[in-house]
């Protein structure tokens, strides 16, 4: 009892402890009882001890053995590591900007909405006007919002993760032009309804036109019916014109700005003053007397079709007063709709105008994007319908995206391979091959050495003066276990190619290992002169800890929590046997 106390107090031999073991010592398991050992059971009473002192010896006996419980258990596979169920964690709801103006509320048509059944929606609506952002490389969109609400000022940072655009991005009356921020939502890796692409492009409304003109060629006239359109990049060019009247019509504006009738050579030449003060281009389409204006729009997958007489008299029907009606959607709309959404990589809302004339003929005019006014009696299903469809194309964003994997489906666990590597052990490979010895060294013969397999490979013959590498694939074991021949020969200096020195050969090489026996392994006389001149410190507190290091493949084997139990109490028992028999 007074050696163990002595070793107990040592701190070498708590320092050769392994990790963990020594962190119970103040938290004694009183319902575990502490092993005795054979040889304290043949022994007599000793008389008490002072309290301090058996006290001391009781806990570090309760830590040991509860250790060794939970290690055996942990082996065995008898502890359920599988804590309590997570509540769900409250997932962060997707942010909507919705760019209109204020007289319609896009928030109560996405209440009780939700993003792949699991995201909420939080609307934000503004104007062009009322916004200002700033774009980064990896930070996204940050989105600055200024909006009068009941004559209180509103402001608001935040990054969208979506964004619906009704309004035009760009006009050439004073402070329309909204570009800049289509830019910076670009930039920032936004998705829109419609593409922000798309949006860019219809900026110009000859570039719009440009493509109607593909889809004519495509088509042809009689399936698709296009206006016949002049396009002057300046006044220089507008000299004349062949047939008059013409409407002439400057720059990029909407809702019948910047459209004018002319209706002799004299006015279009003082329209060509104009558009020199104005620097800007100008285009110019034959005057069509026309009886009423056909309007097909497509939201997704839905069509209508409407129908606009003016009742005012005026020659542009989408001034003044004038009777709107719904018509049949007839095959012949539907193609002119689907052929305008393909434009630009796909329109998800679009809408085709055209002039039916007076002699029956139709001619389209315009093709409008997501910023088109909606019309009719229908508006509020219109509206429902835009809503649904921004729902679905962020539903399909966060399905395909899969940048962020959600808390309710994380990523599967990986398995690093350095881990698969240290299970495996040796393998035969090139690094089986021998080395040949340094330059100047002598060489062994190769024919002395047989053919062996399923053996470790060899241990790598370094140049002079260095120590020899071992090869990689060595266990974890091997190279954790303080105690093994390797360790300890290299502790004592004994190590022939260490003595040797640069330029000099080393007085004994060493001799390639016996067929059948790994080269790591020392030989039986090596053996017993280690085991002949042990360590001072490593002698009996190597041996307590190597009975701690359980083995994987022995303790799985085991069925149930007696036999583990059991197997502890003996292993214990041996060690303590072990220190109180010398």
């Amino acid at each position: 009892m007074n050696f163990l106390r002595r070793r107990l107090s040592d701190s070498s031999f708590v320092a050769n402890l392994p990790n963990g073991y020594m962190m119970d010592l103040q938290r004694p398991d009183n319902s575990t009882s502490s092993p005795v050992s054979p040889a304290m059971e043949r022994k007599h009473p000793q008389p008490p001890q002072p309290s301090h002192s058996s006290s001391t010896g009781t806990s570090i006996f309760s830590s040991i053995s509860s250790a060794m419980k939970q290690t055996t258990q942990a082996a065995a596979g008898l502890i359920d590591h599988s804590t309590s169920p997570t509540p769900p964690v409250a997932q962060k709801p997707k942010i909507l900007l919705v760019i209109d103006d204020a007289h319609t509320d896009w928030a109560k048509y996405f209440q009780g909405k939700k993003v792949n059944g699991e995201f909420d929606i939080r609307v934000e609506q503004a104007e062009f006007s009322e916004l200002n952002l700033a774009a980064y490389v990896t930070g996204g969109c940050m989105v600055d919002m200024q909006v009068m609400r009941n004559g209180t000022k509103v402001v608001r940072s935040f990054k969208p993760d979506f964004v619906l655009i009704r309004q035009h991005a760009y006009s050439m009356a004073l402070g329309e032009d909204f570009r800049g921020l289509i830019i910076g939502l670009q930039y920032g890796g936004i998705h829109t309804v419609n593409s922000l692409y798309s949006i860019y492009n219809f900026c110009s409304k000859p570039w719009v036109f440009s493509q109607l003109i593909k889809i004519f060629n495509s088509l042809g006239p009689e399936k698709f019916p296009l206006v016949e359109q002049t396009f002057f990049p300046s006044h220089k060019q507008m000299l004349t014109t062949p047939n008059f009247p013409v409407v002439v019509k400057l720059g990029h504006a909407h809702a019948g700005m910047g459209k004018v009738k002319v209706e002799n050579q004299h006015d279009f030449r003082d329209m060509a003053s104009i558009v020199a003060m104005a620097k800007t281009y100008a285009t110019t389409e034959p005057f069509i007397d026309s009886k009423y204006d056909i309007r097909i729009q497509k939201i997704g997958s839905n069509y209508k079709a409407y129908m606009r007489t003016s009742i005012s008299g005026n020659w542009k029907a989408n001034t003044g007063s004038a009777m709107l009606e719904q018509i049949a959607m007839t095959e012949r709309y539907r193609l002119w709709a689907d052929a305008c959404a393909e434009m630009f990589g796909g329109l998800d809302i679009c809408a085709v105008k055209a002039v039916h004339s007076k002699d029956g003929k139709d001619y389209i005019i315009e093709v409008m994007d997501s910023s088109m006014p909606l019309i009719g009696e229908h508006v509020e299903e219109d509206r429902q319908l835009i809503a649904d469809l921004v729902v679905s194309k962020m539903t399909q964003l966060v399905i395909t995206a899969g940048s962020t994997p959600s808390p309710l489906r994380p990523w599967p666990p990986q398995v690093q391979p350095v881990s698969m590597k240290s299970q495996t052990g040796p393998q035969l490979g090139p690094l089986s091959q021998p080395r040949p010895p340094p330059q100047g060294g002598p060489r062994q013969p190769q024919a002395s050495q047989p053919p062996r397999t399923n053996a470790p490979p060899q241990q790598r013959l370094s140049p002079q003066g260095q120590q020899p590498q071992s090869p990689q694939s060595t266990s974890p074991q091997q190279q954790r276990s303080p105690g093994s021949p390797q360790q300890v020969r290299s502790a004592t200096g004994s190590s022939p190619v260490q003595a040797s020195k640069a330029g000099m050969f080393p007085p004994q090489q060493p001799r390639p290992p016996a067929q059948g026996r790994a080269p790591n392994q020392p030989s039986p006389t090596e053996t017993s002169k280690q085991q002949a001149t042990p360590h001072p410190h490593l002698n009996k507190s190597q041996s307590l800890t190597n009975t701690f290091s359980i083995s994987d493949s022995s303790q799985r084997g085991n069925a149930n929590e007696d036999e583990a139990k059991a197997e502890t109490i003996r292993n214990l028992r041996k060690s303590f046997a072990s220190l109180f028999s010398d």
